[in-house]
């Protein structure tokens, strides 16, 4: 189901963001999987798998491929092995998209919807309220899911990784895309109704704004 939350997670730190709430900032910060520290930060010790592979200084390429591979880990805990390992100099075998994240800039502040491969989502309203979605066996989000990644692999497979620290969120009429992919993160920004015409880009907008609608109404 879903649960809109303004909770805090623990050891939150004063960090930057386009919110003006810190615990806000801190969750639309760890959508990314970019910062290790954040995710460390944020988990209790003692450390237990995967977190004790994601987390060592010394863990092996072999061991991240052991959490990569595992069925059940989450998206975001094999984005971080994927980020480990491209850190070491490994390039993975295996293109895999894990993620997908939409943000818009309106008037009043920042959307954000980000959808996982497992079906799970994450919902940040302009005010920055949260909506955690962590059903994994609702047909029609499930459904919605699948064909956002289908239209979002086609994007991927046109555009190639962004090599430089991930850009701050997009300003009042920007709208971006952004893509968790095995071998770093792909984007795509442009003004709201540019990138909605599309021909590339609309599919997937359109598939992240049906599943965003559905979320919502369903919490």
């Amino acid at each position: 189901m879903g649960l809109f939350s303004k909770k805090t997670p623990a050891n939150t730190p004063v960090n930057n963001g386009p919110y003006q709430d810190s615990s806000t900032n801190f969750i639309y910060n760890l959508l990314f999987c970019d910062d290790l520290n954040l995710y460390v930060q944020n988990t209790k010790e003692p450390h237990i798998y995967p977190f004790d592979i994601l987390f060592a200084d010394d863990s092996s390429i072999s061991d991240l491929q052991r959490v990569i591979d595992d069925p059940g880990a989450d998206p975001r805990v094999k984005v971080l092995a994927y980020n480990k390992q491209l850190a070491a100099g490994h390039k993975p075998a295996n293109k895999e998209l894990l993620a997908v994240i939409v943000e818009i800039g309106l008037d009043d502040g920042l959307v954000v919807l980000a959808s996982f491969h497992d079906g799970t989502a994450r919902y940040i309203n302009h005010t920055g309220n949260v909506l955690v979605w962590e059903t994994t066996d609702d047909t029609n989000a499930n459904a919605i899911t699948r064909q956002l990644f289908n239209d979002s692999v086609k994007i991927v497979n046109q555009i190639g990784p962004w090599d430089k620290p991930r850009r701050p969120a997009p300003t009042r009429g920007l709208m971006r895309i952004t893509f968790l992919v095995s071998d770093g993160l792909y984007f795509g920004e442009g003004p709201m109704d540019v990138l909605f015409n599309d021909p590339l880009a609309s599919p997937a907008l359109t598939s992240a704004t049906q599943l965003m609608q559905y979320i919502t109404s369903m919490s």
